[in-house]
């Protein structure tokens, strides 16, 4: 299965896709521009907001702003009137905030990513909209891979050099994780997980930094598929489309030399590709979850 590219917008690190149903849009990070980006499919429309610090992620919000946890702590967005309101600062330092999403009940989740690549960071759970609880995993470099089953009650994470995925039991009640596990190693293929999503028949669905696929995984942690893209660097999948089959992908060009961008010219390009099984609409920030 290869994807296509629909925008060779030659990205430095774009990342975290969200796909927007209300107005068939797809949001997505460039992360250190730092920019904010809205793209039609329809139209080829973009649209771009400049960060003020670097944006590692972005989850919807049940009106029309956007939740961004940038470096500098984790923010309310609104792209109409481009006002923004702290909720809360980052703990971070010489890190950011990187992959992020809200579990099914709502409630955001956000890893960092040490600025030396050191395991020296963690993840942490926005509370009651306005508090960080720190440390639920540590000892983590580049948090990434989140994503939730259907019925919410299995977690997955990845911290990127170790090339390990784990699955937690995930308490939808009171959001505590349990029973680690190993669900994808990927040690002796040396492949890299970032950006993953969950499709509504529970296969996960991991970009492999670097490898320029996204593979399908299934609940017992068999790889189903590989998406092959002609770029290298891929970050992160979504689902989108009327029907949530379409695939989209998002990937980087940073630290491309010369001759890697003259073999893979895409890079850092968003990309598409339809399946059979759907996705799942990515579940709106409650601020009171």
């Amino acid at each position: 299965m290869d994807a296509t590219c629909i925008l060779d917008g030659k990205f430095a690190l774009a990342e975290s896709p969200v796909w927007s149903a209300s107005d068939q849009k797809l949001w997505f990070a460039d992360i250190h521009a730092p920019n904010l980006h809205r793209f039609d499919p329809a139209t080829q429309k973009l649209e771009t907001w400049n960060m003020p610090s670097a944006l590692g992620s972005l989850a919807p919000t049940r009106g029309h702003e956007l939740l961004l946890a940038r470096r500098d702590g984790i923010w309310l967005f609104d792209p109409v009137s481009e006002s923004e309101t702290l909720l809360a600062t980052s703990p971070l330092e010489d890190a950011r905030f990187n992959d992020g999403r809200c579990d099914r009940q709502g409630r955001f989740w956000v890893g960092g990513m040490t600025d030396d690549r050191q395991p020296d960071t963690a993840l942490y759970r926005l509370e009651g909209g306005r508090v960080l609880r720190q440390g639920l995993v540590g000892a983590i470099a580049i948090s990434n891979g989140l994503a939730w089953s259907p019925d919410g009650a299995t977690m997955y994470h990845a911290d990127t050099p170790t090339m390990c995925v784990w699955a937690y039991d995930y308490d939808v009640k009171t959001a505590a994780i349990s029973n680690r596990r190993l669900f994808l190693d990927l040690r002796e293929t040396a492949e890299r997980p970032d950006g993953a999503t969950v499709d509504s028949a529970g296969n996960y669905w991991v970009a492999l930094y670097g490898a320029g696929r996204v593979v399908q995984v299934s609940p017992e942690g068999k790889r189903l598929r590989d998406v092959r893209l002609p770029a290298n660097a891929t970050t992160m999948p979504c689902f989108g489309g009327p029907d949530f089959k379409t695939l989209y992908i998002t990937t980087a060009r940073q630290r491309h030399t010369p001759e890697d961008l003259a073999k893979t010219p895409l890079a850092g390009g968003i990309f598409a590709i339809p399946v059979e099984i759907p996705g799942l609409p990515e579940v709106p920030f409650t601020s009171g979850a």
